[in-house]
């Protein structure tokens, strides 16, 4: 069932899907819901799943003012207080993934378990550093699709583009001390040839105080499209089971050595 709820300035589009407990999915930048389409239906068999869109996707339109990860962790907050109302798991996708770090550190609360699919912490962690952004060719890329849903038509998504072009510019930007805010039960995921390096995977994950890592092999920046019963699989394993006591832990059996 997709409906609107106002959230702030923005008018928040969301779908829901299945019954359980609750699952947020945030989908990355310049897309929309549909990105899940490959994950949807064995996450909602399982779980109550929401799927909102962040201003200026989707089915939800653009408003005034600039795009930035704090701003779009601001509305995800908002959204989660309106309409859940308490603790989700949340599950996001590249930009998403980023919010939902952002959400997670600034409300707690909010956060069940945590998974974060290709979506670094810092700009320092890019695989391809000097590539530029080219917003004529993600306009052709992504126009048509932008425009099947937004209320805005496909002739505002030039717009759309620009900021989250000006947001890459200098985003995403955390210090990695900051990841140790985070409480939750994290699971950090990332293709083996992916936007951001493997190296800086590995340090998103040494950093998160309670994290758990998937690298999926043989995939892209699309890997949840690419691998879907692959990712499908990791993620349900991480959302419904409690972690395992391993037979010759090394990396947590310091951390527990060092925190005791």
């Amino acid at each position: 069932m997709a409906t609107y709820v106002q959230t702030g300035a923005v008018n928040t589009w969301y779908d829901e899907r299945g019954d359980g407990d609750p699952l947020v999915l945030l989908h990355g930048g310049l897309v929309d819901a549909r990105w899940f389409d490959p994950n949807i239906e064995p996450l909602a068999e399982r779980f109550h799943v929401y799927l909102p869109e962040r201003r200026g996707h989707g089915h939800t339109a653009d408003v005034d003012g600039p795009i930035t990860y704090r701003v779009m962790a601001d509305d995800t907050i908002a959204f989660l207080d309106e309409v859940l109302g308490g603790p989700a798991h949340v599950v996001g996708h590249s930009d998403g993934a980023f919010v939902a770090l952002l959400v997670a550190i600034q409300r707690p609360d909010l956060i069940d378990r945590l998974v974060m699919i290709s979506g670094g912490f810092d700009k320092s962690g890019e695989a391809s550093p000097d590539m530029e952004f080219d917003a004529a060719a993600v306009v052709a890329f992504l126009g048509k699709a932008y425009g099947e849903v937004s209320p805005d038509g496909e002739a505002h998504f030039p717009v759309v583009v620009a900021k989250i072009g000006e947001l890459m510019k200098y985003e995403p930007h955390l210090d990695i001390a900051d990841l140790r805010q985070v409480t939750a039960r994290s699971l950090v995921m990332f293709a083996d040839d992916d936007l951001m390096t493997l190296r800086h995977a590995v340090d998103m994950f040494d950093a998160l105080p309670n994290a758990e890592l998937a690298v999926v092999p043989g995939t892209s920046h699309f890997l949840t499209q690419e691998k879907p019963h692959l990712v499908n699989a990791i993620l349900l394993d991480f959302l419904t089971n409690d972690p395992v006591p391993t037979v010759a832990p090394i990396r947590r059996a310091q951390k527990e050595w060092a925190s005791s």
